[in-house]
C-alpha cells in the first residue's frame, strides 16, 4: 500500500517495533482520516490492531502551534477522570522518525457529527440529548482539579486573556500575506477590553460537536483535538462553542457545504445558544453574564486559525480535501468579532 502523504509507514513500523511491538505485528497500512484541517490524523492497522497516529501539518507550522506532546500530555492526564478521552499508547518527540513529532492512540468508537444532515436522521430528541451531553462534558472538563491530575505546569491562568490576545496577534502576523479589512479594528477593541480572568481550569481550545465522538447509544466516547489546550479561562471554551453555532446560524447559503466548519447546530433539536449558555451556567455554577469579550476573542481566534489554513493551502502544503473557499470565511469571522465586542 502506498504511504499516505505525511506518514512514512516503514519508519513508523521500525519505531513501533522498538517501543510498542504489539502494534507492529505485521506490515502497516494507513489512511488519512478526512475532515482535519490542522494536525494530520491517520487510521493505521497492522492487520490485527487498529489505532490512530497524529502528527502536525505539512509545511508552514507556527512555533507555538501543533504541539504533539501537549495533546498527548493532557489526554493521558485526563484518563482517570470523568472526561472521555482516547487511550494514549506511545509518543515520539524525534522529528527524524517520520519527519515530525507524533503520537499513537487507541481508536475510539463513535461519530464526529459535523453536519446537520448527519444528525437529522437521529431526530430532534436524540440530537437534543447529544448536545446537552456536549455541554455537560465541557462543564465536567472545567471541574477537573488540574493539579490533582498532574497538570499544574500545563499553563498559567493568571494573565491568560492578555496572553491569548498577544499570542493570536503574533500567529496572525506569521501566517498571512494579504490585507484583512476590519482586522485592525477588531484587535484594537480586544486590546482595550480585556477583563480580569476569574478562575483557571483546563481549557480545550476548540470545543465543538465534531471534535467529540458519539457512539450508537448517543454517548460521548472521546473528546479529541487538544492541540490548543492549556490552563486558562473556561469561558473561552464556551465562547468558541457559541461562535461556531452563530456562524452556522447566520451564514448565507452560498457559504455552506465545504466552506462551513460545521453546520451541525442547524439540526432540529440542537440546543439554542441561550440554552447552551444557561445549561453551562447551571452545570458549572459560573457567571456567564459577561460573555461578550470571550465571543469577540473566539471569532478572532477562529479567523486567525482559518487564515493560517488558507495560507498553507495557498502554498500547496495542506493534505486532504475541503479547503477550497476557506479564505472567504475570514471576513465574516472578523465582522462577527467586531459585532460581539459592541
Amino acid at each position: 500500500m502506498t504511504d499516505p502523504q505525511g506518514l512514512d509507514l516503514a519508519a513508523l513500523h521500525a519505531w513501533l517495533t522498538q517501543v510498542e511491538p504489539t502494534l507492529a505485528k505485521g506490515p502497516l497500512s494507513a489512511s488519512l482520516i478526512t475532515g482535519g484541517k490542522s494536525n494530520l490524523t491517520y487510521l493505521v492497522t497492522d492487520g490485527t490492531s487498529n489505532y490512530v497516529v497524529r502528527r502536525p501539518p505539512m509545511g508552514h507550522v507556527l512555533a507555538t502551534a501543533h504541539d504533539m506532546g501537549r495533546e498527548y500530555t493532557v489526554m493521558a492526564a485526563l484518563a482517570p477522570t470523568d472526561v472521555p478521552v482516547p487511550q494514549m499508547l506511545a509518543r515520539c518527540d524525534d522529528p527524524d522518525v517520520i519527519g515530525a513529532p507524533f503520537y499513537v492512540m487507541a481508536k475510539a468508537d463513535g461519530t464526529p457529527y459535523g453536519r446537520a444532515q448527519q444528525l437529522e436522521p437521529l431526530g430532534a430528541d436524540r440530537t437534543r440529548a447529544i448536545t446537552e451531553q456536549l455541554v455537560d462534558t465541557l462543564a465536567t472538563l472545567h471541574s477537573v482539579d488540574h493539579a490533582a491530575v498532574g497538570l499544574s505546569d500545563f499553563g498559567r491562568p493568571d494573565g491568560y486573556l492578555e496572553r491569548q490576545v498577544a499570542r493570536w496577534k503574533k500567529q496572525l502576523a506569521a501566517s498571512t500575506s494579504r490585507e484583512l479589512p476590519g482586522m485592525d479594528e477588531l484587535i484594537a477593541k480586544l486590546d482595550s477590553n480585556i477583563p480580569t480572568t476569574s478562575d483557571g481550569t483546563i481549557v480545550h481550545g476548540d470545543y465543538r460537536l465534531d471534535n467529540v465522538l458519539v457512539d450508537a447509544s448517543d454517548q460521548i466516547t472521546a473528546v479529541l483535538d487538544w492541540e490548543m489546550s492549556t490552563l486558562g479561562d473556561p469561558l473561552t471554551d464556551v465562547a468558541v462553542l457559541l461562535a461556531y453555532q452563530q456562524l452556522a446560524e447566520e451564514a448565507p447559503p452560498a457559504s455552506m457545504g465545504a466552506f462551513m466548519v460545521t453546520d451541525a447546530p442547524l439540526a432540529p433539536g440542537y440546543l439554542g445558544r441561550d440554552e447552551i449558555l444557561q445549561r453551562y451556567a447551571a452545570q458549572s455554577g459560573r457567571d456567564v453574564s459577561n460573555i461578550s469579550f470571550h465571543l469577540s476573542l473566539a471569532f478572532f481566534k477562529l479567523a486567525v486559525i482559518l487564515e493560517g489554513i488558507y495560507f498553507r493551502h495557498s502554498a500547496g502544503q495542506t493534505v486532504g480535501t475541503g479547503f477550497d473557499g476557506i479564505g472567504d470565511m475570514i471576513a465574516p469571522l472578523i465582522a462577527a468579532g467586531r459585532a460581539a465586542s459592541r
